[in-house]
């Protein structure tokens, strides 16, 4: 069965769902990894949690989802981030975020790093997203990307999806250079035609694919909500029918999944 390595940061979710507020967990990445756990694939989630009880029950939990939590790290003073979740009449969503000290963002610099980097290598499929980059220090952005770039050297592919959260960026040329240079090493593309217009002002899904494949990008899968994604060879792949979403948390993490 083909290894598949998930990287990014796993968080406390608080939702308000009436007539009380609920706690639970998510983040892009990790819903990508339960998704493909669901599906039966192996799957194993790099990221860094704290020792915190908090952590210790995110753990359990994706374990439970049937996710390999063998490349987590722990973190001896910072704690899981957090975020909370509301949603609007049409059941699209807003966040507010408590992240900026989360044991996620020094993933890369701790004790134990070079020894899940080197497991993560030997993935067959390494799947990572703008939202892990943006988390990271530039030194520790990097890491990432010679991480993806060895496991090419070794046959492996990897997938990179687009998610655009401008909170996270200081500008947006520092987040188009992040970007690009993952797209470079993607074989897999997963970007949403919401993200790039807002993030490079690309208009349509065609200009969002020419981007993502001169870059070198083998294959290219546009997201386009409601109206379903382009496709590598240039279709557009609609929906059957389009439901009133209750919430839309998670559903481009879903796709990717698929």
């Amino acid at each position: 069965m083909a290894r598949i390595v998930c990287i990014g940061e796993g968080m406390l979710e608080l939702s308000r769902r009436e007539p009380a507020s609920r706690l639970g967990y998510g983040g892009d990445t990790l819903n990508t990894a339960i998704h493909l756990a669901r599906a039966g694939h192996d799957v194993a989630y790099l990221t860094a949690l704290g020792v915190d009880p908090f952590s210790a029950e995110l753990k359990e939990q994706w374990q439970a989802e049937g996710v390999d939590t063998g490349l987590i790290l722990t973190h001896p003073t910072r704690q899981a981030g957090l975020y909370a979740i509301t949603t609007d009449a049409s059941g699209e969503r807003s966040f507010t975020y408590w992240r900026d000290t989360s044991a996620a963002r020094e993933m890369f610099a701790l004790p134990g790093t070079s020894r899940v980097l080197a497991q993560a290598e030997e993935a067959d499929l390494i799947v990572f997203s703008l939202i892990t980059l943006a988390i990271l220090l530039p030194e520790d952005r990097a890491k990432l990307l010679a991480l993806a770039d060895r496991a090419h050297m070794r046959g492996g592919r990897v997938a990179f999806d687009g998610n655009y959260r401008p909170r996270l960026w200081r500008s947006l040329t520092e987040t188009r250079e992040a970007r690009d240079a993952a797209i470079a090493l993607a074989d897999i593309g997963l970007p949403t035609l919401e993200d790039e217009t807002r993030l490079s002002g690309e208009a349509d899904a065609e200009a969002v694919a020419r981007h993502w494949t001169a870059l070198g990008c083998a294959e290219t899968i546009v997201k386009l909500g409601a109206e379903g994604c382009r496709l590598p060879d240039g279709t557009v792949s609609a929906p059957e029918r389009v439901l009133q979403p209750i919430d839309t948390s998670g559903a481009g993490d879903a796709f990717n999944a698929g």
